[in-house]
């Protein structure tokens, strides 16, 4: 089975959703998918919570979405709202969320 670590950094809520659009494809096909929140993408969490976005929700409550950067949440002003979202913070890459882990499991990136 194929897996893909989608790796989303674009702040634009468009690009965010299309991430989330592909994990959700990808994962009713049969792969194994991961999203990663980094850069300026942090600052969606607080606006899909409060929409209640049933994608994004989705995809958080089956794990699918594995974490948010800790480093970006701080720079960007949003750590104590993406914290109450419940997602983990990463920061596994000089405080920001790398990709090495899963390269190494054999993970294929995108990036959004």
């Amino acid at each position: 089975m194929k897996k893909y670590l989608i790796y989303a950094m674009e702040g634009e809520k468009m690009c965010f959703l299309h991430a989330l659009m592909n994990a959700d494809q990808l994962i009713e096909a049969g792969y194994e998918v991961k999203l990663i929140i980094e850069g300026a993408a942090c600052k969606l969490i607080t606006v899909l919570e409060a929409e209640n976005n049933r994608l994004y929700l989705k995809l958080k409550e089956n794990g699918t979405i594995h974490g948010v950067c800790l480093a970006c949440s701080k720079v960007l002003g949003v750590y104590e709202e993406n914290e109450k979202s419940g997602i983990p913070f990463l920061n596994d890459m000089n405080g920001h969320a790398g990709v090495k882990d899963f390269v190494d499991k054999g993970y294929e990136v995108m990036v959004f």
